[in-house]
């Protein structure tokens, strides 16, 4: 009896693990590859990421309109043409509008994907939250001549590369764009801090000094500067006569800067951008008798696209897709139509 208990206790014990491994490595087979090491002869485990599905959402998106908080249900392709429309002089170059749309259709698959910014939207029309959306009526208005032509323009842009994407290790990219660089790209940590992202590195394009966001001056009196950072910092306080009131301490990979001594505060570039209201953290800076004056390069974060450096590169006969390898590294374009 002992022995066939035994054996009976033997035969169990096998069908449990058998029954509890089926539960294991069935799923798993259809998440995960098997690969057998040729000198080991042991069976090791490949991950493999299920696909995304791009098309889910595709077609529509609720679009959040934050002058009135009413969120309207839209064709995504028809989305795009009202974001283009707001976020790119329409003058510029046809490859450089493809580039735009492609990039915003893009970032808002990201937000898509990625729970966005918003509970009871997709997306909302705020440059300063997501991106910027104009009514075509609005649009209208601000163009002197030949709107519907010039609205013709923007919708061939968009609809000529309808469904393409930028994807890195096949998910949708955190398409950042922003008007001029400067000449040279920042990396997100730089700007956000956080981690960077593999495919938004440092980059050089020539010709964006031709354009007016290029280069802009502000200028403030000593008193005035104090007044600004006593509203952000109540114990603020500066000698104007020491010998470097006002001291650069850090500049980024791209030149930008990184951190600044004013005063008895050390903040970085990000942030004195923000206060003293620059186009970018790209500054220098000179002092005269009791005024302080910023000479800056650049319009904006810096990360990611630059829209006058896509229309340089449009102008040198680079299309959409060429100029997008040139801001977002190792990536492909893929179409969410395709998937």
């Amino acid at each position: 009896m002992k022995i066939i208990e035994k054996i009976t206790s033997h035969y169990s014990t096998i069908l449990f693990t058998t029954i509890i491994l089926s539960f294991i490595v069935i799923p798993l087979a259809f998440t995960q590859k098997f690969i057998i090491d040729e000198d080991t002869q042991k069976i090791q485990i490949e991950l493999e990421e299920p696909e995304i599905d791009f098309s889910a959402n595709y077609k529509n998106i609720n679009l959040l309109h934050t002058a009135d908080k009413k969120v309207e249900n839209v064709d995504f392709e028809e989305y795009l043409v009202h974001v283009v429309a707001a976020e790119m002089p329409v003058n510029y170059e046809m490859e450089a509008l493809k580039a735009q749309a492609t990039v915003a259709r893009t970032y808002t698959l990201y937000q898509m994907q990625n729970g966005g910014k918003h509970k009871e939207a997709d997306i909302c029309d705020n440059s300063q939250c997501c991106q910027a959306w104009i009514s075509k009526e609005k649009r209208f208005e601000k163009w002197e001549d030949n709107q519907q032509e010039k609205w013709d323009k923007i919708r061939k842009a968009v609809y000529s590369c309808a469904g393409d994407i930028v994807t890195y290790n096949g998910k949708p990219i955190d398409a950042f764009f922003h008007s001029n660089s400067g000449g040279t790209t920042e990396i997100p940590v730089n700007v956000w801090g956080g981690s960077n992202f593999p495919y938004l590195q440092v980059v050089e394009t020539s010709g964006e000094d031709e354009y007016s966001q290029y280069y802009s001056e502000v200028e403030y009196t000593t008193s005035e500067i104090e007044k600004k950072m006593k509203e952000n910092y109540k114990d603020f306080s500066i000698d104007w006569k020491s010998k470097e009131p006002i001291k650069i301490l850090e500049y980024t990979e791209s030149n930008r800067i990184k951190k600044i001594k004013i005063g008895n505060k050390n903040i970085s570039g990000v942030e004195a951008r923000k206060i003293f209201e620059l186009k970018s953290a790209n500054f220098t800076y000179t002092k005269k008798d009791n005024k302080i004056k910023f000479q800056v390069k650049g319009y904006g974060h810096g990360v990611g696209l630059s829209q006058t450096g896509s229309n340089t590169l449009a102008k040198q006969g680079k299309d959409y897709k060429e100029i997008i390898h040139h801001f977002y590294k190792d990536v492909e374009i893929q179409n969410i139509k395709d998937k």
